[in-house]
């Protein structure tokens, strides 16, 4: 587990952008079943998290169309809540970061590592924008 002096301002990245916090298997049931769309975030320490995964998120929300809801959790950090945000991503493996939209409680996009890893801020943002444009 990283240690919280580390994780909270890479939390405040998200959390001071509107996202919800969750720390709990409870939290992330209950925001994941919402009705409409829902954007989860499992954030992550690496670098990929810093310069494309959370900036290339915030950008995607400059848009017309976003999410009814905003929400993260983070890896090595909020165990428990990962895990079961996890479960619910099932087929895919689990993966940090990675960005997950949710509409009426099914997964309907996914942005895994890979697809993150490599790839500037504005092609996270473009990605999510269609996505968004699909969905919400």
């Amino acid at each position: 587990m990283y240690p919280a002096d580390l994780v909270l301002p890479m939390k405040a990245e998200l959390t001071d952008k509107g996202f919800e916090d969750l720390t709990t298997p409870a939290q992330v049931d209950e925001a994941l079943k919402q009705s409409g769309t829902t954007l989860l975030v499992i954030n992550s320490v690496c670098g990929c998290a810093a310069g494309a995964a959370r900036p290339g998120v915030v950008y995607s929300l400059t848009g017309d169309k976003k999410p009814d809801h905003l929400v993260t959790a983070f890896a090595g950090f909020d165990t428990d809540a990962v895990a079961e945000a996890r479960r619910l991503l099932a087929p895919f493996p689990p993966s940090s970061p990675c960005v997950a939209l949710f509409k009426d409680g099914e997964l309907v996009h996914m942005l895994e590592r890979h697809h993150i890893e490599g790839n500037p801020a504005g092609a996270i943002a473009a990605n999510l924008q269609a996505a968004y444009d699909e969905y919400c």
